[in-house]
């Protein structure tokens, strides 16, 4: 237990031996003791108070904007911050976040020669990736001259926290070249966070293993985000025995983070039966606890309990539904066929629908073949983003599915006109530590013949199965013979040929693709036929779920 500050200061009192240097440690203890009118009334005590004064007290009050006021009455003495001093001003403005006055203090330490400085530098690199700058962090990084750990540290987190997670592994890698930095509980679970976004199970499993090295393994925020990985990559069991490793020191960050991770598979009853031990170890359940529950009800199809569990969250435990929460409520009323009850939901709700939404009323609506209704969602879809391309895909189908050709022509038109071109798809998969990518019809990969061979053998013998092309309306000024070209070299197909000519996996052992759009409707049905013929599981991990291809059938019974 630390020692009071006040004991401290009272005993300088007596003994008369107060001098700047102790009132400027008392001004921080008293800050990190939560006694934070202590650390000014002692500030204004200090005759003659040094950068040093000035930068304890800025940093007592770090979490909110009076150290950005503090810092301008500094300035007024005249006091000129060291790079302590800045660093503290950064994390300020990268939590408020405020980038008008962080560019000023970047401004500044370029005039006083502080922005290399590795304590400067790290806390600029902080701030602009929370500022979500990810180029100008990059920018920062690469001009220090003697990077440490923390430098390294807050550019792997700020690339995994901006998207830009084979950035983020690259940079942990020209870390580990560096033989006299270690790591951090920070760059690894950077690292890692990075890796889940990938669905990287083997740079999860490489990282697992570096951390078990270092000793960091058994580190909460460590451990948190290893389970995060597994469970992203789609590896429940290995996520779980990560969180039982560390159950009794696993906070409700990590208790989220498993529940997620049975979410993602539509496991309801194991994200329930955590949320009841959550519940009897004393922890309380937060938004995202509920989050969790909601999103495996959704995926489980089960539009009744989602709604009772939302209830629940806000009569029984008095938190207040998010926007992503009655998302999962209207997701699953869709889901469930109750187009209209969805719809209220949606108009009633007390948040302005988002584009997630509308998305999740419009795929609901096509699924059950409600054209009329799935041009309506499609339309609020389209006043956010007039240049969503999915959203003229699954509207142009649906019409062309109930033989509404005119409808089918108009969306088409639409679409001309305002120049939208389908997102091109990628999708990637690990083979041997690597990451491979692949785009639809790519043929820049240095095994491009043997892939193709593959995939041509593949879809012959799917189609002697009983196998029989989805056609997307968007082909429709294809030619019949090109048409059939364009389905079969689809990424993710591509992906699972490299997967099996490469030997990316053991035999046995499932093939696991990731994809940065929804999957296609073709390329679902493909690959419940390809299960059968490379007698294992594919595993695929689009934007919205996972899909696990087994003997024929997929785990999320043709809804998605």
């Amino acid at each position: 237990m630390s020692t009071d500050a006040r004991l401290i200061h009272a005993q300088a009192i007596k003994t008369a031996n107060i001098d700047r240097s102790l009132l400027n440690n008392l001004i921080t203890l008293y800050s990190k003791s939560n006694l934070l009118p202590y650390s000014l009334r002692l500030f204004h005590q200090i005759p003659s108070p040094n950068v040093v004064s000035w930068t304890a007290l800025i940093s007592a009050h770090s979490t909110t904007a009076f150290s950005l006021r503090h810092f301008i009455s500094m300035l007024r003495q005249p006091t000129l911050p060291n790079y302590r001093t800045l660093a503290s001003l950064l994390k300020t403005c990268a939590s408020l976040p405020s980038l008008s006055f962080g560019l000023t203090l970047h401004s500044l330490s370029l005039k006083l020669s502080l922005s290399t400085h590795p304590f400067t530098a790290s806390a600029l690199v902080n701030f602009y990736s929370k500022c979500r700058l990810p180029v100008e962090a990059r920018k920062v990084f690469d001009e220090i001259p003697q990077r440490d750990e923390v430098c390294y540290a807050a550019i792997i987190v700020g690339l995994a926290q901006n998207s830009r997670p084979i950035d983020a592994l690259s940079e942990f890698a020209d870390m580990k070249k560096c033989s006299d930095l270690g790591s951090t509980m920070y760059s690894v679970s950077g690292a890692l966070r990075a890796a889940a976004e990938l669905a990287a199970l083997e740079q999860c499993r490489i990282l697992h293993g570096h951390a078990v090295v270092t000793g960091l393994d058994l580190n909460v925020i460590v451990g948190t985000a290893l389970l995060d990985g597994y469970g992203k990559s789609g590896l429940v069991t290995d996520a779980r025995r990560v969180f039982d490793e560390l159950l009794m020191d696993m906070n409700i960050v990590g208790w989220n983070a498993m529940m997620a991770s049975y979410a993602q598979q539509g496991d309801k009853n194991s994200a329930l039966k955590l949320f009841y031990s959550m519940e009897a170890r004393g922890l309380i359940p937060d938004e995202y606890s509920f989050l969790a529950i909601l999103t495996s009800l959704y995926n489980a199809g089960l539009a009744v309990e989602t709604e009772q569990w939302l209830n629940r969250m806000r009569l029984d435990y008095g938190l207040e539904p998010g926007l992503e929460h009655y998302t999962c409520l209207v997701g699953a009323m869709g889901r469930a066929g109750r187009l209209k009850d969805a719809e209220r939901i949606a108009m009633t709700m007390p948040f302005e629908p988002d584009a997630a939404v509308w998305r999740s009323l419009l795929s609901t609506s096509a699924f059950h073949g409600a054209a009329d209704m799935a041009w309506t969602m499609g339309k609020r879809l389209l006043e956010l983003n007039p240049h969503d391309d999915s959203a003229y895909v699954i509207v142009a189908n649906v019409f062309a599915a109930t033989g509404r050709w005119d409808e089918v022509a108009e969306v088409r038109k639409m679409m001309k006109d305002r120049r939208v071109r389908k997102e091109s798809g990628r999708s990637w998969i690990e083979a041997r530590g690597k990451v491979h990518v692949f785009l639809a019809g790519d043929r820049r990969h240095e095994r491009t013949e043997e892939i193709y061979t593959k995939l041509a053998e593949l879809m012959e013998k799917i189609e002697k199965l009983g196998y029989v092309p989805v056609w997307d309306e968007m082909l429709h000024e294809v030619g019949e013979g090109d048409k059939r070209e364009v389905l079969w070299h689809h990424s993710e197909k591509l992906a699972v040929a490299f997967g099996v000519v490469s030997g990316a996996v053991p035999p046995g052992k499932a093939l696991r693709i990731v994809k940065n759009l929804r999957i296609c409707k073709d390329c679902h049905e493909a690959f419940k036929y390809m299960s059968r013929v490379v007698e294992r599981e594919i595993i695929v991990r689009d934007v919205n779920r996972y899909h696990r291809f087994l003997n024929g059938s997929c785990i999320c019974g043709d809804y998605w």
